[in-house]
């Protein structure tokens, strides 16, 4: 008779030693109150109490009450709230419940006079997460970038820039949950009524492409704090066609390759104070180079009166290459 042998112990979760299944996905939803350290210790209590009820009544007055009711590894982050849901039912987290939480938190303002206003930051995001009815279940990356997103600067800046009165909910969408529910065209609301935004939080190792959403904006939305300054730079020079683009793309667009070259000449990148001259003109007649000088024309190009003032660009044309070529 052999003696019995023990089982072997569990395989490691060590990464990458093996093929596993991967666990299902979840939306994962997580809200944050604006200002919560800033209220009296007393009325934390009250606060921590309050977020998941006017959740919960949003979600029925939306129309989802499931989302709700069937809510996965819920958890109070004191301040705030996360749970996962089914992702089918993204599209309709997205709109109407993140109007009709804004509608519900005005309401709330409204009946709660000389109370504290609660004001919520919100995150969606889709992912893998472990959901099996065990203590542990929803931790992994897709929870984490969650809670960076509510945690990064476009979202918070939004809200804290925008009207108390007015803009009571402030969300942001990672990349994933808005081209699968948002681009896909599964939600009722167009992508125009998204701005991408370059989402990071300070001290932590996050930068991501997100999108911000706020059902009922107020202030200044295209604040260089909340969106960065390539996406403001797109607005301020009219260029909505590419800032369209890239949104209707979900990516965000390479910077340009700019290259200067001024043989025996000036490049203008910022402010410039006083005249401008080319003192290394050859004297051997009316030629540079291949080029024609003369009287106010260099080349082709006018240039009249003094060049002073800000200057913005180059002054000219852009030159790749050599610009002889062609002449020898």
């Amino acid at each position: 008779m052999s003696p019995s042998r023990p089982d072997l112990p569990e395989a490691s979760a060590l990464p990458h030693s093996r093929s596993r299944l991967l666990p299902p996905y979840r939306g994962i939803v997580a809200v944050d109150a604006k200002d919560f350290t800033g209220y009296p210790a007393i009325e934390h209590g009250s606060i921590s109490r309050a977020i998941p009820q006017l959740l919960q009544t949003s979600f029925e007055r939306a129309g989802i009450a499931e989302v709700w009711a069937e809510r996965r590894f819920p958890d109070s982050t004191g301040d705030g709230y996360v749970f996962g849901f089914d992702p089918a039912k993204m599209p309709f987290v997205i709109h109407p419940w993140l109007s009709t939480l804004q509608d519900v938190l005005t309401e709330f303002h409204l009946h709660s006079t000389g109370a504290v206003r609660i004001r919520l930051r919100v995150s969606l995001h889709i992912g893998p997460l472990p959901d099996t009815g065990e203590e542990y279940d929803g931790n992994g990356t897709p929870r984490n970038d969650t809670h960076r997103l509510l945690d990064s600067r476009p979202v918070k800046a939004m809200l804290a820039a925008s009207s108390a009165n007015i803009t009571q909910v402030a969300a942001i969408l990672s990349d994933r949950c808005y081209q699968d529910a948002v681009v896909s065209g599964y939600t009722g609301r167009h992508p125009d009524h998204f701005l991408q935004v370059p989402a990071t939080v300070e001290g932590k190792q996050f930068d991501q492409a997100a999108w911000l959403y706020v059902p009922a904006p107020s202030g200044n939305l295209y604040d260089r704090r909340i969106l960065g300054d390539r996406v403001v730079e797109d607005h301020e020079s009219g260029n909505t066609e590419r800032a369209a683009g890239s949104r209707r793309a979900g990516r965000r667009e390479p910077a340009p390759q700019v290259r200067n070259r001024a043989d025996r000449g000036n490049i203008n990148s910022g402010t410039v104070y006083g005249g401008q001259s080319v003192q290394n003109v050859e004297t051997g007649g009316d030629y540079i180079g291949g080029d024609y000088v003369g009287g106010d024309r260099f080349g082709g190009d006018y240039v009249g009166g003094n060049k002073a003032g800000t200057v913005h660009g180059n002054q000219g044309d852009t030159v790749h290459g050599d610009k002889h070529e062609g002449r020898r």
